[in-house]
This record gives structure tokens, sequence and C-alpha cells, in this order.
């Protein structure tokens, strides 16, 4: 096995190695150098289409129709999609492995999942007036550059806004570039724009003009991290300025006679230029390599170095990690390279590898962590072997050293030993990955459909599958051709059990497919109501939606349910959905009863409820401000209920009859007796009146209290009052207008229908003992304790002796002789005397 010192090349004090990916990427025929080739960051996808200002062997009319071919690094085809839709201006990816592809019109179409679904928005700004000539891509937006020199930037493409930036001159654009707004000084998009022999620097406010005077730059690039600008010359020369344009760092002749076709960076410590098939790497103070190919040669750049890519071959070059240059260096005598040598000793069974272990025992901790990391960014098996195994055999000869680095390096490297392969074709360096993450990774494998090895690396790498799942089985919907109970059947099988997998988004899938009917059996299996209630929605399956929400018990999503139906459906149509299910029912007539009575009443009759309408008509005219309205209502509750045989419905008829009826004796009322004084009307925004609205007893007391017996006991006749409530009725209403002669004359009468006890705690309450005392001989009924306690509390101290003297009951005399003062107490002593054994 040859060093991996043999395919490293030396660029001033700096070590450059070009790594062969993959061999026999594309097909012959393919002439790669009539095609337009991007590559997705992170060593992803690779899209092709041809360049059509290039002329082209004709081979007939199947390969002459245009399409976008998106590849795997190692030449496998993922996707091929078919283009008619205008002359494309640019093609791009964006971070997270979308396709963005702009056509001359401004029009942008965002394909992700690598598939053919798509997301269109236009440019606007003008873009279809005067054209789209060009654009630049970074992680999660682009810029366009109009045929009108004007630049339109969209920063996000999920929620895109296409925004103008400030006005360049208008001269030709000799070229450009962009500064992404992560690394950028003002933190947004900035543009370089070579015009005539300077260079322009514009961002959404300015556009500054920054004095060069060695134009027209034939090339411009940005390293990956903004931190210095590169300008390929008129006459053949490379700049690397800063990238605060502080300082010129270095210039570089390529003595070239024709200008490269691109100039890339690689990494952030050189630059490529490449024509057909030569490729210059040119590294700090102007000192470069050349590299010479077979074919036609592209340049893909990435975070950490460059891919080439030919026919023939893919290679990535890229700067040898520090921790490789410290192992494998020819003479190098770090602790690390010592390790390894070691360890290859051992394997001989040398007694020279425990001298070398010792010779190195006080680095040894920092040539184990060295080795561990050099085998990390090795793409060679072989040394990616050599190099943990030196590892290992160093932290056994350490007292105290952690293995958690040694063992994530381990699981790292299996990983990407694994999506290395050239079936799955992403070459991800050890820094790529990291930058990418495990979980983005094995979106990229589903998005691959390498649905195997994703829930592999997931179930190695202890991360969740559900998405995995999910999108093999909406891949699954979509392209088998399986009857529908077998698919879902599979499904089923498949996932049962599987936590997190959304049957919605399945269902989904099987719906934007036609297929319906798959698509409701699936969702039968999601658990999350508010996941199958809206698709069921837009599936136009309006009754299981109903039917599901109603089995959530969530009342907002029934709410969602109903509107929705009620804005779709004819009334009629919407109430027969709604009478045989009484949870819908029930919360429509409370969201009706303040939102909508009109559709309350509409929904009692058509379902026969008169009873329920007769109420709701009563309610509202309670409610109304003046008489009419309010008469009117209840004619109209009244009128209801006239068919109506049942015997609730008879007793409200009978209710409403007679609510009607007060009203108009109350009308009569305010206009006969006109009121001194009026009290506020119980009808709410009434004006203020005496008797309209109060109640039938309140009517009487009114009456009676103003002094209008006779109208009184009409209202008592007409409306069967008995005798007990009149009774009480005018007994309060004296009391309350302080008529207390009347009072005295009733004390005069032989009965009362509420006996008289009522009449003495009434003027008691009045503070009118005197009214009181008249009632108490009245309350024969009581015992003679009672009525002692009710002349007690009229002050009338001998009156209750008296009582208790007829009951002779000398105790109860002795009792009020204590709480009696003055002049009573001698005549309680008197009618003490008068029973047996009263004096001593």
């Amino acid at each position: 096995m040859s060093k991996p010192t043999a395919n490293w090349e030396k660029v001033g004090d700096k070590f450059y190695r070009k790594v062969q990916l993959y061999t026999a990427v594309f097909d012959q025929d393919l002439e790669l150098q009539n095609y337009n080739v991007v590559g997705a960051p992170y060593s992803g996808a690779v899209a092709i289409y041809r360049d059509e200002d290039k002329v082209y062997e004709y081979r007939g009319a199947q390969a002459t129709r245009s399409s976008i071919d998106i590849y795997s690094c190692a030449g496998k085809l993922i996707r091929r999609i078919n283009w008619d839709k205008g002359t494309i201006k640019a093609l791009g990816w964006s971070e997270d492995e979308k396709l963005i592809v702009v056509t001359a019109d401004g029009t942008v179409r965002c394909y992700y999942h690598l598939q053919g679904d798509f997301v269109p928005f236009t440019l606007g700004h003008g873009a279809d007036e005067h054209g789209v000539q060009s654009c630049k891509f970074y992680g999660s937006g682009f810029v366009a550059l109009l045929g009108n020199n004007q630049l339109i930037t969209v920063s996000n493409y999920t929620e895109p806004r296409p925004k103008l930036l400030a006005s360049p001159p208008s001269d030709p654009v000799v070229s450009w570039a962009i500064i992404p707004p992560t690394y950028s000084l003002s933190r947004s998009v900035e543009v370089i724009l070579a015009i005539g022999t300077t260079l322009y620097v514009v961002d959404a406010t300015d556009a500054e003009d920054r004095d060069f005077t060695a134009g027209p730059f034939r090339h411009i690039s940005v390293s990956p991290k903004g931190e210095f600008l590169a300008f390929y010359t008129e006459d053949g020369k490379v700049w690397v300025v800063s990238g605060d344009w502080s300082e010129k760092l270095s210039e570089y002749d390529s003595r070239a006679k024709t200008v490269p076709k691109d100039m890339q960076w690689c990494g952030s410590n050189a630059v490529a230029l490449a024509w057909e098939d030569e490729v210059h790497l040119i590294g700090p103070r102007s000192v470069a390599t050349k590299f010479y190919y077979d074919a036609w040669v592209h340049l893909l750049p990435d975070v950490d170095g460059l891919r080439l890519l030919t026919n023939d071959v893919c290679e990535y070059l890229q700067k040898v990690p520090d921790e490789t240059v410290e192992v494998f260096r020819l003479g190098s005598d770090s602790p690390a390279a010592n390790l390894l040598e070691a360890s290859s000793l051992l394997d001989q069974k040398s007694p020279k590898a425990d001298d070398l272990i010792q010779l190195i025992r006080p680095s040894l901790s920092e040539a184990v962590d060295t080795c561990i990391k050099a085998a990390g960014h090795e793409y060679n098996i072989h040394w990616q072997k050599a190099l943990l195994k030196a590892a290992s055999y160093g932290k056994s000869v350490l007292d105290l050293y952690s293995s958690d680095d040694f063992v994530d390096i381990c699981d790292t490297l299996r990983v990407l030993n694994a999506v290395r392969f050239y079936e799955i074709g992403l070459p991800l360096s050890y820094d790529q990955f990291k930058r990418l993450t495990p979980e983005k990774l094995i979106e990229r494998l589903t998005n691959r459909h390498e649905y195997l090895l994703a829930l592999r690396i997931a179930s190695y790498l202890h991360l969740s599958s559900d998405k995995i799942h999910g999108h093999w089985a909406q891949q699954k919907v979509r392209v088998s051709t399986d009857s529908e109970e077998v698919i879902c059947t599979l499904i089923v099988k498949k996932l049962h059990g599987k936590p997190g997998v959304s049957f919605e988004e399945i269902a989904r899938a099987a719906y934007e497919e036609g297929r319906v009917r798959l698509a409701t059996e699936l969702l039968n299996y999601e658990p999350r109501a508010g996941k199958q209630v809206p698709l069921l929605l837009g599936m136009k399956e309006d009754t299981i939606a109903l039917d599901k929400a109603i089995e959530s018990g969530d009342t907002d999503l029934i709410y969602h349910v109903l509107l929705h139906l009620r804005k779709k459906l004819p009334l009629a149509s919407f109430f027969r959905v709604i009478n045989t299910r009484p949870v819908a029912t029930a919360l429509v007539e409370t969201s009706a009863l303040d939102q909508d009575r009109d559709l309350l009443k509409d929904l009692y009759y058509q379902d026969d409820r008169r009873l329920d309408g007769s109420n709701l008509l009563f309610t509202e005219a309670l409610s109304q401000t003046t008489l009419a309205p309010s008469l009117d209502k209840l004619k109209l509750a009244s009128k209801y209920l006239q068919d109506s045989r049942d015997a609730s419905a008879v007793f409200q008829r009978g209710a409403l009859d007679d609510a009607t009826k007060l009203l108009r004796m109350q009308e009569t009322f305010e206009k006969d007796l006109a009121p001194s004084q009026s009290t506020p009307s119980p009808i709410p925004g009434a004006a203020t009146s005496t008797y309209i609205g109060l109640s039938l007893n309140a009517t009487i007391f009114a009456l009676l209290r103003a002094g209008h017996q006779k109208r009184a006991l009409k209202l008592q006749h007409e409306f069967k009052v008995t005798d007990k409530a009149y009774t009480w009725l005018r007994l309060r209403a004296l009391v309350s207008a302080r008529h207390w002669i009347e009072l005295e004359e009733i004390s005069k009468t032989k009965k009362s229908a509420i006996g008289w006890e009522p009449f003495f705690n009434e003027c008691l309450s009045a503070g009118k003992t005197n009214y009181a005392a008249l009632f108490i001989p009245k309350c024969t009924g009581l015992s003679v304790a009672e009525r002692v306690e009710m002349w007690t509390k009229c002050g009338l101290l001998v009156k209750a002796g008296e009582e208790a003297l007829k009951a002779k009951d000398k105790a109860l005399l002795e009792e009020i002789r204590a709480k009696a003062t003055g002049s009573a107490v001698l005549e309680l002593e008197r009618l003490i005397g008068m029973l047996p054994g009263g004096r001593r």
C-alpha cells in the first residue's frame, strides 16, 4: 500500500492532496464540455444542463430534448427533470440540497428532495422586462443580475421575498461575485461588480467604487468564509486581497494567453484556475502547482476543498490537514509519526516498538489524539485502520485516557465509508460531515431512496428513524402499482409500533397522487385528530372529518369543521349533517345563541323544536327596548306553539298569552294613571316607567302601593292570583307606603288569608311597634311563650306579664320581671303576687 504522501503536492509551505474519489463517472458520449455543471455543498448531488451557447453534435430528436440531470458524485443518475420552460440562466444549490433554477424571464423554481416537485416564484422588479443575465448562489439565497445591471436578492427559499439592491453604473459588467451575509461586514449580502477597469461593492443602500485601475477583471472569487478575495486581471494575473480590502496579499502571473473558464477557491488557502484540461493551484506568496487532465475539467467548490470533475474521474483537492501532515510527512519525527511506526513494529513483533513508545512516553497522549484526528481525515480505509490501531496501542499504554474521541471517530468513519461507496456517491470529508450533521446526512440518504442504509446509520448513531419510515411510505404510495388495499396493509404492517411516524403526511401524499380512498384508509391510523381533520376537509370528506373531530373531544376542532361546513353547504344540508350528531348540534346552538340567532331559529324550525323556538323568541322579547316589538315577539312565540299538543308547550303558550295580556294592561295603567314619579323600566334601554316590564306580582305591588286597589283586584281576578299571594303583596305594599291607618283597619277584621303573624313582623320591621302590637291578640294559634316574646319585642312588658299570668306561668313572669325597669317592675311584682305562692 502506497503512502498517503504519494498524491501530495507542496504549494509554498503547505501540502495539498488530490484524492481520487470515483472513476468512470460519466459516459464518454456525454460531452461534458458542452454542459454547465454545478455541485451541491457538502459533496452533494451534481446538476448538469446543456449550455445553449455552445454548438454540439446532433444525436437525434430524443437526445436533443432539454433536461436537467441530477447525478451523484459517482455518476449515478438520481433524477432527470425534463425542461421546456424557457432559457435557463442559472442553476444553483441551497445548503440543504434544494435545486434552484432561474430562467431568463425571472421565474424561479425551487426543487426539493431531489425530486420533480417544486415551488415556483418570480423575481419581479422588472426581471421579465430586462431579463436575467446570471446569478450567484450561497447557502440560503442568491443574487440575480438583470440586463439593466439591477441586482435582485433572495435571502430565503422558504418565504422568498425578492428585494432590489442599490443601483450600480449602467456600464457592462465584466464579472461579478457575492459575499454571503454571514461573512460580509454589513451582515447583508454584498455584490462585487467588475465594471470597466474598477470594482464596485453594492449592498442594499449603496454602490461604492473601490477605485481600482488594474481592470478589467475577468474573474472574481470570494473565499468560503469571506476572508479573502481573488481577482483575475486582463493580463493573466491573479490578485489576492484581504476581505476588508485593506491589504494586497499576493499576485500570481499565470502567463496564460487565454482567459481561464473558471476561478474558484480551494478551501481558504488557495485559488484554482481552470482551463479546458488544465488546473493551476495558487497558494500563499504566489506559489503554484499545475494539474493536467485528458478531458474537460469542471471545478465544484466546497467548504474545505474543491471537487474536480471530468467524464473519467471525480477527485477532491484540498489542503492536507495538519494532523495528517504531522503523521505522514517525510522525515517526520513527531510523537504521532513515531506512534504509527511503533504500531507497525508491534505487528512485526519487533522489540523496537517498546523503545519507540518509551521515547515518546511524555507526549504519548498528544500522539494518540493526533492519530485519532488523522484517521478521521483519511479517505483510504487501510490507513484509517493503521492510524486507529496506533491510537489503540498508544492509549493501552497510558494509565489514564478517555476513549470517547476514539469511539466517536470509529463510529464516524464507519458512516463515512458507507456513504462514500460508489453506489451511494456521497464522498464527505470529515469536516464536511461535522458541519452537515448526521441528521442532515440521513435526510440526504432518504431523498436518494437509500432507506436501508439510512435506517442502519440512524440505528448505529442512536437517531430517530421516523422521518425515514415516513419518506419510504410516501414514496410507496406515489410509485407502487399494487392495489390500494395491498399498499395500505403493507405500510401499516411496516410502520406498526414505530413512534413518531405521521400517517397524515403519508395520507397527504396519497391524496396528492389521486388515491383518495387510500388516503382515507391511512388517516384512520393517524392518532392525532388535529392532523386528520384538516386533510379530510381538504379531501372533501366532510362528514368523516366531523366525526373524527367529535371523537377527539376537542371543541375548537369541532368548531373549525362546523364553520367549514356552514360556509360550504346549503342551510338544509348543514342541518341534516349535524342533526344526527348531538355534540355538533349542541355546539351550534351554543355558538348561534351568542352570534347568529337567525341560524338558531332556522335550526329549531328545521327540527320542529317548537318549544325551543318559542323560548328563543321569548328571550328576544325581553331584550327589546320598546313595547311594540316586545309584544310582536311574544305573539310570534305563542303562534309557534299553537299546533302543538305537548303538555309543556300548552303550558308555555298559556304563559306567553298571560305575558302578552299583562304587558297590554301595564300599557293601559301607564297611560291612565299618569304617575307623578316614574321608576326605571326593567326593559333594557327603555324610557323610565312605573308599570311596563314589571312582573305580575311587582305590578300588583306597585298598584297597591299607589293606592289603586281596584285595578290590583282586577289583576288578581284576571290572572287568578291566590288570596294568600295577594294578601302578602297588599301587606308589603301598605308597609312600604306607610299606610298605617289602613293596616289598623285590617287589624279589626276577623280573618286573614296568611294569618296575623306576618302583619306583626312587617310592622315591627318597619319600626312601628304600636301597630305591630295590634296584631298580637289575633295570633291565637301561637304558644304563650311566643306571644310573650312578641309583646316583649314591642316593649310592652306588662302586657307580656298579663299573658304569662293567664297561663299561670310563674317562671315566665319572673323572667319578664328580670327584664323590666321602672314602674313596670312593681306592676309585674303585683302580677306575680296574684299567683298561688307568689309572695314569700
